[in-house]
């Protein structure tokens, strides 16, 4: 349990300008830092400084995400462990609102930081909140998201990041899919009392380091009802939903934003697993065939969108 929780991700996009309104205007978040060819992003309520950094690139996807430790304790003992099994890159100086961090890949290939030092979200004047024990003002902008609440990463071998992941990083997998084969396709893990923070579909080509998508909360699913008119009105290509995951139980929204990359909406009421002996829960093949909690038969297009684009003459 050296892992405190999914810190941010850095999204890379083709379009810029236009993602950057997509999730400024339309998901309702708050530019709280600029780079060049980036820009830092948040949720109202997330504490830290961002959730989002929105780096201008010739392709869409991730360039990399990031864990907060428990401590400066833990975070030396999850490197000392990572370059112990082979998957340390080395330590860096840190970025705009966060110390200096540990670098490693999974088993697939993704890029991940580890850091402790962080800095708190301090909200300008026009920001402050009316309760001290909220982050920001609410934006009332868009789809006005909360916070960041977890990341799907495609990967070649799915079974080979589960061990990564519960070894190297000491997460739980709470569910997973489990082909007729044996083979692993699905993987959801936790580091907190989430039901999960990350998870891993298994990438059909074979190709490693893609991302599925990235997953903001809602406070209701009222509130993701009322978004997808807010995607609607906006011109924004909503994949599928609203419905509900058999997986997990979230009620779902997912859209593309402008860049090309998956965007989910999600119930901030997740569940919780407060059992410290829990057991994966394993889905097989019929299972899944039969589509969602209710009934919505899983689109095509979850099984092979994915970012960065296949390679040129990979048939999707």
């Amino acid at each position: 349990m050296d892992l405190a929780h999914l810190g941010h991700l850095e999204l890379l996009t083709p379009r810029f300008d236009d993602s950057l309104r997509f999730f400024v205007d339309v998901m309702g978040m708050t530019v709280s830092g600029e780079a060049p060819g980036s820009a830092y992003l948040r949720a109202w309520d997330d504490y830290e400084r961002y959730t989002l950094k929105l780096t201008a690139h010739e392709t869409s996807g991730i360039r990399h995400f990031a864990f907060r430790t428990r401590s400066p304790q833990a975070l030396e003992r999850r490197a000392a462990a990572l370059t112990a099994a082979g998957f340390g890159m080395g330590w860096t100086d840190g970025d705009l609102g966060h110390g200096r961090s540990f670098v490693c890949r999974d088993a697939d290939g993704h890029t991940i930081e580890l850091y402790y030092d962080t800095e708190w979200y301090d909200p300008p004047a026009g920001q402050k909140p009316a309760l001290k024990n909220q982050a920001q003002r609410f934006p009332a902008r868009g789809v006005n998201v909360r916070r960041l609440d977890h990341i799907n990463l495609l990967a070649a071998d799915i079974g080979a990041n589960r061990i990564f992941f519960e070894q190297c990083l000491g997460m739980r997998t709470t569910e997973q899919i489990i082909l007729d084969s044996g083979v692993e396709a699905g993987l959801w893990l936790t580091c907190t009392n989430k039901s999960y923070d990350i998870a891993y579909s298994r990438e059909a080509h074979g190709i490693g380091d893609r991302f599925h998508h990235l997953t903001y909360a809602l406070d209701s699913r009222e509130d993701i009802l009322r978004a997808a008119d807010i995607f609607l009105e906006a011109g924004v290509h909503i994949e599928t939903g609203p419905h509900k995951h058999a997986i997990q139980q979230t009620f779902f929204l997912y859209v593309y934003e402008p860049g090309g990359n998956r965007v989910e909406l999600a119930n901030a009421g997740a569940r919780l697993v407060l059992a410290p002996d829990w057991k994966p829960i394993v889905w097989t093949e019929a299972e899944r065939r039969r589509g969602q909690a209710w009934g919505l038969q899983t689109i095509s297009s979850f099984h092979t969108h994915g970012t960065p684009p296949l390679p040129e003459g990979v048939d999707p």
